[in-house]
């Protein structure tokens, strides 16, 4: 098996010289013949396409994860993922170990399977989107680590509390599944496949295979019920009837007055002309993983 290996340069894991040269070698005592690349992030989905290859594998977080999916999807490359990131939510839902030296391993082994992604405007998510709040905060956060140079979590702190000092609700319309709703909301989430709210996993999917995508709104209308909600969320306490409607569909359109919508994808965000036109692609993205009920997981 011969691979190809991207490590996002402006990574926070690339700052490790020595790093691609341990990758390598892991794979290399695994059997595995791979080559090391450490590409910009903005190039990290034409480095995926270069030919020659039986894998290409991701190291880094869920935005470096999305930007190579974006590149496979569809085909019959399979991708896969080493967790370099902060919270590596898609590896830990595909069931990897949180150590990379061990998910080598698990790529090593050749174990491939197809799972769903979600698709908004053109552009895929292997996690969740949304639109409001999130998308907002994110937006703030990017600039107050380009300002000041900070890293993620405390730019994430101060952009959540500015971002809560503007609290806006949007009036969105919302088309799924035959229906049609008029609302105005703080948030709306969609993940790909079902995420659990409550403990004992929460912000966890136990499937990435099911063909759906979980559609949630927020139900409070002020930035203190939010906040509440939010931490709520942190301790695993969300509960439907209280905190958001929760919808499982195959696709949804999210229309807006405006005349751009900030859209989150697995982190990232770009701005969008509505309307919003969600879907799932079942089985789109072959991955190295291993088998569902192995893992206990997806």
């Amino acid at each position: 098996m011969r691979l190809l290996i991207l490590l996002n340069a402006a990574g926070g894991s690339a700052g490790d010289d020595t790093l691609p040269d341990r990758i390598a070698s892991a794979f290399a005592e695994a059997g595995v013949e791979a080559r090391v690349l450490t590409p910009p992030g903005e190039e990290l989905a034409e480095a995926a396409q270069t030919p020659g290859y039986d894998g290409v594998v991701a190291c880094g977080g869920d935005g470096t994860i999305n930007a190579v999916a974006n590149a496979l999807v569809g085909g019959d490359v399979p991708l896969g993922v080493l967790p370099l990131g902060t919270l590596n939510h898609f590896a830990r839902d595909l069931g990897l170990p949180v150590a990379w030296e061990e998910a080598v391993g698990v790529i090593a082994a050749g174990q491939t399977r197809r799972i769903d992604v979600g698709e908004v405007n053109g552009r895929i998510f292997v996690n969740n989107s949304s639109v409001g709040l999130y998308a907002e905060m994110v937006t703030e956060r990017d600039r107050q680590r380009r300002r000041r140079g900070w890293r993620k979590g405390p730019a994430m702190l101060l952009a959540g509390w500015r971002t809560l000092r503007r609290f806006t609700r949007r009036r969105l319309v919302i088309r799924a599944e035959g229906a049609r709703a008029v609302l105005r909301s703080p948030l709306v989430f969609i993940g790909n496949n079902l995420y659990e709210t409550s403990l004992p996993n929460p912000g966890t999917r136990h499937a990435l295979d099911k063909g759906e995508l979980c559609l949630a709104v927020t139900r409070h209308q002020s930035r203190w019920g939010l906040l509440r909600s939010g931490l709520r969320a942190m301790m695993g306490q969300l509960r439907e009837d209280r905190d958001f409607t929760l919808t499982r569909v195959s696709a949804v359109d999210i229309d807006s007055p405006l005349p751009m919508l900030r859209v989150s994808y697995d982190g990232e965000v770009r701005s969008m002309a509505p309307p919003l036109r969600y879907r799932t692609r079942p089985g789109a993205l072959l991955v190295f993983a291993p088998p569902a009920d192995s893992v206990g997981g997806p």
